[in-house]
């Protein structure tokens, strides 16, 4: 089986906005500098400001040391070059990276015309890196989740081009996951055995401002709050081959979520007939090497956790040996290693 790391990263370039359909050349991102920070560049999209982050930055800092980003380059994690970012892998031991993206952690437009406009070219890169990546360079299509006749669509076509998942936030605009708005995204998603990866980040522009100094509330409570309602709600009963993943929220948090979930299951008289009720949901969640892992797999699942790196960030999630170190920290049985590795996640992406 190959070696999985189940969260890595693009980082968007121009490159991304090159497979534009001509009629939507208007709504191309473009770049400019702020004078007083030259080292972080920022784009305009649909007329406001948005930071372009990580591929400029300079390195050094004690956290880019500790999480690795100092170790890749601009040309790898804006995968400018390809054939850098597969001998990295090869460094560290990953047969195949997943491939999530950066500038749509929150929404990008909420113009759907031009949300569409630039999902779409963003697909159409990814599905042109995985090409030219020999298969090693999977990736999550990113929906447009406002103009939902479009979405089967796009998942047929990122199925069609290398794509593994599909990319959505905790908080979609004004909806949780759990609203029936998304049910026509759910059926196309497993028609085409697809997960769905709900990715650290944040769809809800109020919440985003909320939450402005606060990035673990913004990007992490999210995702906790979609794995407790997709549970409690029986999403996976209503879509009975439907996966879901859970990416960049760390781990500890998942034996009391399923624990809150059963007692209040059986508060509602609602309880689910299940022993291991997160193998039954099909939910899977990334860990770090710093969760309590013996815990967790004692109280959860096994066979529901995978590990990813987190490569071309550099934030408390971002481990770019996490693979090796889990193997080196004897904290787990070997079968288990293998199980995070390998096993788990292939299971999760569907990956042969």
């Amino acid at each position: 089986m190959p070696i999985i790391d189940a969260d890595c990263h693009v980082i968007e370039s121009e490159q991304a906005w090159e497979y534009l359909d001509p009629a939507d050349q208007q709504y191309k991102p473009t770049s400019m500098f702020d004078p007083n920070r030259p080292d972080r560049p920022i784009w305009i999209i649909d007329g406001k400001e948005r930071q372009r982050p990580f591929a400029t930055r300079g390195t050094g800092s004690a956290a880019e040391q500790l999480s690795g980003f100092s170790e890749t380059s601009q040309a790898t994690r804006t995968l400018a070059d390809i054939t850098a970012r597969l001998a990295h892998m090869d460094e560290l031991g990953v047969d195949v990276q997943v491939l999530f993206p950066t500038i749509f952690l929150t929404r990008i437009s909420e113009n759907p015309v031009v949300e569409l406009a630039l999902t779409k070219s963003y697909n159409r890169w990814l599905a042109d890196i995985w090409a030219e990546g020999g298969g090693r360079l999977r990736w999550a299509v990113v929906p447009p989740l406002d103009s939902m006749d479009e979405v089967e669509g796009q998942l047929r076509y990122g199925k069609e081009h290398g794509a593994c998942a599909v990319f959505m936030r905790g908080f979609e605009g004004d909806r949780r996951l759990v609203d029936s708005y998304f049910d026509p995204l759910y059926e196309a998603a497993q028609e085409y055995d697809m997960p769905v990866c709900i990715h650290a980040g944040c769809g809800n522009p109020a919440f985003v401002g909320l939450t402005e100094a606060d990035a673990y509330s913004r990007n992490k409570l999210p995702i906790i709050s979609a794995f407790h309602s997709m549970m409690y709600r029986g999403l996976w009963q209503r879509f009975p081959r439907l996966r879901a993943g859970f990416i960049e929220g760390a781990a500890n948090w998942v034996p009391y979520i399923i624990n809150e979930v059963q007692h209040r299951a059986r508060r509602d008289g609602n309880g689910f007939d299940s022993d291991n009720l997160m193998a039954d949901s099909r939910m899977y969640v990334t860990c770090q090497t710093n969760d309590d892992l013996p815990y967790i797999f004692a109280n959860a699942s096994e066979d529901n956790f995978v590990i990813g790196s987190d490569y071309g960030h550099s934030d408390t999630s971002s481990e770019l040996e996490a693979l090796k170190s889990l193997k080196t920290s004897g904290l787990l049985e070997p079968r288990v290693v293998d199980k995070v590795l390998s096993d788990n996640p292939a299971r999760l992406y569907a990956i042969e």
